[in-house]
């Protein structure tokens, strides 16, 4: 099968199994796993398929154009070493699922948990699967956000929410740096392919910017993967379900820190900063973990720091930079995916049945439930690395690396010690798994009687624990050929020669072996039942790396609370005037280094009326700051005037579209401010018509004067700068070359802003989308004061303002206030409406567009708004502004990714003219579907804003029957007003 369109398959079915198990009741459990493992068997399937190709030794690239000028594709790739893993992530998964469905109670919201699983095996196979180092990147940081979401699931339990914030920052911490060190190894490489990348080995091993890349990327993948000194947060993500437990340990989360060390070995290791660092993080790491295993007094506890130390082993050997290492490392990943996944899922079935996972309260339970506790016992042992087992052969390779000799320094010299001494923690801790849970007396002190749980429940732990014995008995024929592949993939002409026989004769490495289990077991005879009174490890137990972490965001908080008291304040001037003093204090930087000059453009006298017209717009400026102090609806109406000289002097200078789209916006935020009006504290006329103005009253104004003249002052000088240089210098011409041969519009502003600059457009309605959201968060659960509101004649009508107020309150109209009549506000509706249509329709090739066309039908919204009141009897409109938001974005978006099916980069627009009878032929391009979800956003954002400033009633339709005639506003969250 060479279809790469299953590739593509393979990573988007998770994604939408998440969608339809988050749109299923709270009750639709086994749907929910019904779905979801129907889901990972398909990916699994997909993915197996492909076994003759790459076995073969091909590469399998799937790819899409995205941002083709800058080099960046959408690319899905898969080798022998992806394949493995993209498998191993998909079979465990489909075991969880399985595993999940008896383990997660009905009473909890199990389609969310299904949801929240899904796309975080999405986001794994999105790493595994990227071909491009930015790409990777960006499914990384999603690994990073589902696992918040699975680790806090049980948000009621604060140790979940505590554990889940940690892994959100730490990982969320190493993925900036990682992406960082992305962009330094693209711009050696020349490219951010993973091929290319990785045929760059040698240039990027002798650039001068190889040792900041390295150690940026290294902190993605140790924090991934939970190195020292970043191990801390995955004992808390304990708090997590384990089914999450079992899935994170064992083939994601922390194993993607691995993989990104085995994909990039071949370009960052042989060198002598690779293996210091890699080794001696692997190295504590190994043995911190295995340490603070020992003394740990719950299950999951123990088999988090197992973890801990099994991923410290496995980054040592990918450290040692030999590839025998290496191959010893891809090894020991699938066996401890295999037997680290059966030991959760079997500590899931104690907690489930036993309701404790406490080591100081369990003991005999092998005679309640023999089946799990075998089951747990051989997993255990493969853990420890009792031979015929999976994990004695990765562990025994592992053995014979710490012998050889990788670069003569004191690490080689004590590394063949610490091995054997971590590898008898190892049996140490995994002995008093089985010892202290299976054996003994009958438990006494548990809140529950044990006993076997669900036959299917224990079918995913008898699979990987069947896994275990065939890989340890007949390794050669079981993991051998996949192995191969994998191995040859990442290793390619350096693949060295490696043996998976269960016996190798009487050597050192067996030696080391037997001394560690002897080891082991003696030590836990002798000190194994001390440890019941011990919390921690009484040394390393001390050297707690949370305690840092808390630290260092205490620090960061108790900074941030120092800088608010000491530049924050509640008032907005304040924010306003160091906002813009910063601006202009960056914006003179470069005149003060690099100087300042004019172009050689001559100045040409300027007419009289448009001299004019700017007296007349900096008059309206300036009485608009002096009224501001007097009575805020005339400083509103001056900024208007301010807003119509601006508005002019784009038509005026042959720019229509831009003095349209100013005049558009002046009106909807002219009235959106005298709405807010209402929120503002009122004015007492007699502080300022005192007759003597204070002294401090008088610096803050002439400070401020200062600070305006500056920044127009700077401004001016910068366009007059810009303006007196030639045009042939500008990128203008570019659009307006191209605007109608690539764009297929006569207005190039608008062929800008849906097809050139389409990525920008979209980004930008996305905040203006976010923004419209905050301020109705902000402001929904707030009502102003009654006499905070301020209106004309305010003193002479505040017996008319009472009144005013109660008739508000249900539902009355405000075009009393504004005295405008009712009835003119209704009959400009359709015609205020039809032309905003017109102008959506006309802005490819003449002024006007979405966002133009959008904010007139927000003006006349707002005009029915001010008619109709709450209700809006007479229009009998049901505008729901988030249905809107959410419906213009999938528009934009969706008429992006379509270029895809045409094999053409994201927002590629397509434009012909279709014939059409008695008129003739009428051009039509894709982006005017671009421009009807810009439109669309407009009005919800509009309309939801409105709603904050407004304070609509908000009702959800599903708890009240709406009144014929009345206007639903909003899609009701929960929660009403």
């Amino acid at each position: 099968m060479h279809d790469t369109h299953y590739l593509l398959a393979v990573l988007c079915l998770p994604f939408l199994g998440s969608v339809i198990a988050a749109a299923l009741p709270q009750a639709g459990r086994n749907w929910a796993s019904a779905i979801a493992g129907t889901i990972a068997l398909a990916g699994f399937a997909l993915v197996a398929a492909f076994y003759p190709a790459v076995a073969a030794g091909e590469v399998i690239r799937h790819q899409a154009p995205w941002l083709p000028s800058l080099g960046l594709q959408f690319t899905l790739r898969l080798d022998g070493f992806t394949w493995l893993f993209a498998l191993l992530v998909l079979a465990i998964g489909a075991l969880v699922i399985l595993y999940a469905r008896y383990y997660m109670s009905p009473k909890d919201p199990v389609p969310r948990f299904f949801a929240f699983l899904q796309a975080f095996m999405g986001a794994m196979l999105g790493i595994v699967l990227s071909g491009n180092l930015i790409q990777l990147a960006f499914f990384w940081e999603l690994t990073s956000l589902f696992s918040f979401l699975l680790i806090g699931y049980w948000h009621h339990n604060q140790g979940a929410r505590d554990g889940a914030r940690m892994a959100l920052i730490v990982t969320g911490f190493g993925g900036v740096c990682m992406l960082v060190g992305f962009l330094l190894i693209g711009r050696m490489a020349g490219s951010y392919d993973v091929d290319a990348v990785l045929a760059a080995g040698p240039a990027i091993r002798s650039h001068e910017a190889y040792l900041p890349a390295l150690i940026l990327v290294l902190l993605g993948a140790f924090t991934k993967s939970a190195q020292v000194p970043f191990h801390f947060w995955l004992p808390h993500a304990m708090a997590a379900p384990t089914p999450v437990s079992a899935y994170l340990h064992s083939a994601t989360m922390v194993k993607a820190g691995i993989f990104l060390l085995i994909l990039l070995w071949p370009v960052l290791s042989g060198t002598e900063s690779w293996y210091l660092i890699v080794t001696t993080a692997g190295l504590a790491t190994l043995l911190v973990g295995a340490w603070s295993a020992i003394f740990q007094q719950d299950l999951k506890g123990l088999l988090a720091y197992s973890t801990i130390s099994h991923l410290g082993l496995i980054t040592l050997l990918l450290g040692l930079g030999s590839p025998l290492a290496a191959v010893a490392a891809i090894f020991h990943t699938i066996n401890h995916a295999t037997f680290k996944a059966s030991l959760f899922m079997a500590v899931g079935i104690i907690d489930h049945e036993t309701g404790t996972r406490d080591f100081r309260r369990l003991s005999g339970l092998a005679k309640f439930m023999p089946v799990t506790a075998t089951l747990a016992m051989v997993a255990a042992a493969a853990m420890a690395g009792v031979p015929l087992l999976n994990g004695f052969l990765s562990k025994e390779m592992f053995l014979a690396e710490a012998l050889e000799a990788h670069s003569g320094t004191v690490i080689d010299v004590v590394l063949p010690y610490l091995a054997t001494l971590a590898s008898a923690f190892s049996v140490f801790y995994s002995i008093r798994f089985i010892h202290k849970t299976f054996f003994g007396p009958a438990p006494t002190n548990i809140p529950r009687i044990p006993h076997e749980a669900p036959h299917w429940m224990r079918v995913p732990i008898e699979i990987l624990v069947l896994a275990c014995l065939l890989v340890g008995v007949l390794p050669a024929l079981t993991i051998g050929p996949f192995l191969g592949i994998a191995v040859e993939a990442v290793l390619a002409e350096r693949t060295p020669a490696y043996s998976l026989s269960i016996w190798h004769g009487f050597n050192l490495p067996l030696l080391m072996s037997v001394t560690a289990l002897v080891g082991g077991g003696l030590a836990y005879s002798r000190f194994g039942s001390r440890l019941d009174t011990i919390e921690r490890s009484p040394v390393i137990g001390r050297l707690r790396a949370r305690r840092t972490f808390e630290a260092v965001l205490a620090a960061i908080v108790d900074t941030a609370r120092a800088l608010h008291r000491t530049l924050g304040t509640r008032r907005l001037q304040v924010q306003l005037r160091l906002l813009i003093g910063t601006a202009i204090l960056l914006g003179s930087l470069p005149f003060l280094f690099l100087g300042y000059s004019v172009g050689p453009v001559p100045i040409s006298l300027i007419d009289p009326v448009f001299a004019l017209l700017w007296l007349i717009g900096g008059l309206c400026a300036i009485g608009a700051a002096w009224q501001a102090k007097f009575h805020r609806l005339v400083a509103l109406s001056l900024i208007g005037g301010a807003g119509l000289a601006t508005s002019i002097s784009f038509i005026w200078l042959s720019a229509p579209d831009l003095g349209l789209t100013q005049l558009l916006v002046e009106i909807v935020t002219l009235v959106l401010l005298l709405l807010g009006l209402r929120w503002l504290p009122l004015r007492k006329p007699d502080v300022w018509t005192q007759a003597r103005v204070p002294l401090m009253v008088q610096l803050r104004r002439a400070r401020d004067l200062i600070i305006a003249l500056l920044g127009g002052l700077g401004m001016a000088a910068l366009s007059y700068a810009m303006m007196t240089r030639p045009r042939t210098d500008s990128i203008s011409r570019y659009f307006v070359e191209n605007a109608y041969p690539e764009g297929g519009g006569a207005n190039v502003v608008n062929v800008i802003l849906v097809d050139f600059r389409g990525f920008d457009t979209l980004g930008e309605i996305t905040v203006l989308a976010i923004v419209a959201l905050t301020v109705f968060t902000l402001l929904r659960r707030f009502r102003p004061a009654p006499e905070s509101i301020e209106l004309p004649h305010q003193q002479q009508r505040q017996n008319d303002f009472d009144h005013a107020e109660e008739d508000r309150a249900h539902g009355d109209t405000l075009a009393h206030y504004l005295f405008v009549p009712r009835i003119i506000m209704q009959w400009l509706f359709p015609l205020i409406l039809t032309f905003s249509v017109y102008l959506l329709m006309r802005g490819h090739d003449l002024p006007g567009g979405g966002f133009a066309g959008g904010v007139t039908a927000s003006i006349a919204i707002l005009l029915l708004y001010m008619a109709g009141g709450t209700r809006w009897v007479e229009a009998r409109l049901d505008i729901r502004p988030l249905r809107w938001i959410s419906a213009g974005l999938l528009i934009a978006a969706g008429t992006g990714a379509a270029a895809w099916l045409f094999g053409r980069p994201f927002l590629t627009s397509y434009f012909t003219y279709l014939p059409v009878p008695l008129i003739g032929d009428v051009p039509v391009a894709s982006a005017l579907v671009f421009d009807i979800g810009v439109f669309t956003v407009v009005v919800g954002t509009t309309v939801l804003i409105l709603i904050a400033l407004a304070h609509q009633s908000i009702r959800s339709p599903l708890k009240k029957k709406k009144p014929a005639g009345e206007v639903n506003l909003v899609d009701a969250p929960e929660g009403g007003n």
